[in-house]
């Protein structure tokens, strides 16, 4: 699976993973040596709980890697006037009667209470390849919203 990213959301993957990698490791290491010290191991939580805490980071670490591995950078897109990702959509909301203002990045730098949505959420899949003025319909568990495109910028 390819993941997009924006150059500088590449650089902060980069760096949490050698945080992980350098810092989070050694302190789950030495949370693990400290809980043994504790005795039998069959009865002691302080070392479940450190194994488990090494293990999550350890997943994490996976993944980190697997989206770096995997990753596309976001650039600039030709087409001005179309909607793709690294765009910035302005779009007016029928129902509540307001414009918002939306970047559709990739899903591992997706904040939607930021105005960050995701290329794979419904409304970004629905926004992509639109121009200005086209309405688009996103159906949700809640009902069909509506939404008109008003602006659109390439920041990336």
């Amino acid at each position: 699976m390819t993941h997009f990213l924006t150059a500088e959301g590449k650089k902060q993957l980069q760096e949490k993973l050698a945080y992980y990698k350098s810092t989070r490791r050694v302190e789950a290491s030495e949370k693990i040596a400290i809980a043994r010290e504790f005795g039998d191991l069959s009865e002691n939580s302080e070392y479940d709980a450190a194994k488990e805490e090494q293990a999550q980071i350890e997943a994490e670490i996976r993944e980190m890697e697997d989206i770096l591995l995997n990753c596309q950078i976001i650039e600039s897109n030709a087409d001005e006037g179309v909607v793709n990702i690294g765009s910035t959509v302005k779009v007016y909301d029928e129902e509540f009667d307001e414009e918002l203002e939306l970047k559709i990045l990739g899903s591992t730098e997706s904040n939607p209470l930021a105005g960050i949505i995701s290329n794979n959420s419904p409304l970004g899949m629905a926004l992509i390849g639109r121009k200005v003025g086209e309405k688009v319909c996103v159906k949700t568990e809640g009902g069909e919203l509506s939404y008109k495109i008003v602006d659109i910028k390439q920041n990336i």
